[in-house]
């Protein structure tokens, strides 16, 4: 995925928006506690963790734990959210779903043939349906299909166990979460830990859910206010790839949204669904970054918009999308920072082996040096020890 080519420029690197953070010095796979971070305010942002201050007293850049720390545990399970957190993770991310009987649970996707054992189990085997799901032909087992205790009996598994092999270890170890569970562990780690623990919850696919009768927003809001994260301060972002969704969101609670950004040429499902011609590449522009400015604090571009790629798949030219964000005051969070070479630019790459782990330090270099706020990442420790060096330079 690449952005237009058209009006790029390299951007300054916008060093008065960075605030200096500790990092967890963390093998991959390790869990380490009692490692604070430490920040340091800049004349726009306050100081430490957000509390207080919300989302501007976040250390800048902000590393956001991708589904936890999903580089070394199956993603969206309460033991990767723990060791993004025990890493020193400044925001961890959740994607929600719904089940059958409208509770929220943790999932990147509503098809959880690839990251449970549901494939496996005989007791479900008649549930394997095909279903188009904004637009694209999926065949599996779909987390509507299931009640929440039905659910609770699947075990979760890694996602990518080819290019995640000792991920694999701890298949079967957890269940699949609910979002109303999460906000319980933080709530428990927060009074630990005297800090709020901040999240980053993605309402997955709203406009297809809405069509079932399972509408995501008015559930999550409730779970936001029984939980006091749906004020201006909440230490936690609302995200979703459809401006529709985060439009109705601001009408139910104050707490900071993002909208999530894919390919230039892509355009938003629901945008789809209302014939709204606009794709990603007019969202971008500075009169669309003014229109998601009345609703939403931030974007979450893909990072192909920050830094598209050349034809051999190295970085190429910065664009002036984080120049152009910020003259709209939304914060940029992009996606999504892995450390093997097969995730990696072609420039960053190590020897041959796809499941190697590259220069991902050199790859973060040059993302933070276009000014973003912050980043999502697989392996929060790598991302948090990048971001202590560049505030060093």
């Amino acid at each position: 995925m690449a952005t237009q080519e058209s009006g790029q420029q390299q951007p300054g690197t916008s060093r008065g928006r960075r605030a200096v953070l500790g990092a967890a010095l963390l093998g991959a796979g390790t869990a380490a506690v009692g490692l604070p971070a430490v920040a340091r305010a800049d004349e726009r942002h306050g100081p430490g963790h957000g509390h207080g201050h919300g989302y501007e007293g976040l250390p800048k850049p902000t590393v956001v734990a991708h589904r936890g720390a999903s580089g070394y545990r199956p993603e969206h399970t309460l033991g990767s959210y723990q060791l993004a957190l025990d890493m020193g993770a400044h925001v961890i991310e959740q994607d929600i779903v719904p089940t059958k009987d409208g509770h929220l649970v943790c999932r990147h996707e509503t098809d959880i043939t690839g990251t449970t054992d549901v494939a496996a189990r005989p007791e479900f085997a008649s549930r394997k349906t095909t279903k188009s799901v904004d637009g694209a032909q999926l065949t599996g087992w779909f987390t509507e299909d299931f009640t929440l205790a039905e659910l609770k009996t699947l075990r979760a598994k890694e996602r990518i166990p080819g290019t995640r092999r000792n991920n694999t270890l701890y298949d079967g170890r957890w269940d699949i979460p609910t979002l109303e569970e999460v906000f319980e562990w933080a709530e428990k780690e927060g009074r630990r830990r005297g800090r709020p623990v901040w999240l980053h919850i993605e309402a997955k696919h709203p406009t297809y859910f809405r069509a079932l009768g399972l509408g995501l927003e008015e559930r999550l809001a409730k779970l936001l206010r029984r939980y006091g994260r749906h004020k201006k301060n909440s230490p936690n972002f609302l995200q979703s790839f459809e401006p529709s969704s985060i439009q109705r969101l601001a009408k139910l609670v104050s707490a900071p949204r993002v909208v999530l950004l894919s390919g230039a040429n892509s355009r938003p499902w629901d945008f789809v669904e209302a014939g709204d011609p606009r794709t990603v590449a007019d969202l971008i522009k500075p009169e669309g970054l003014e229109w998601m400015a009345r609703f939403a604090q931030g974007i979450g571009p893909t990072l192909d918009l920050i830094i598209p790629k050349k034809a051999d798949g190295s970085l190429g030219t910065p664009t002036t999308l984080v120049e152009d964000a910020h003259a709209a005051d939304l914060i940029l969070h992009p996606y999504t920072m892995r450390n093997e070479n097969t995730f990696l630019p072609a420039n960053f790459r190590k020897g041959t082996d796809p499941a190697a782990y590259g220069d991902v330090f050199g790859a973060l270099k040059a993302y933070f040096e276009t000014g973003i706020d912050g980043i999502f990442s697989d392996n929060p420790d790598t991302a948090l020890l990048a971001a202590a060096d560049f505030a060093k330079d």
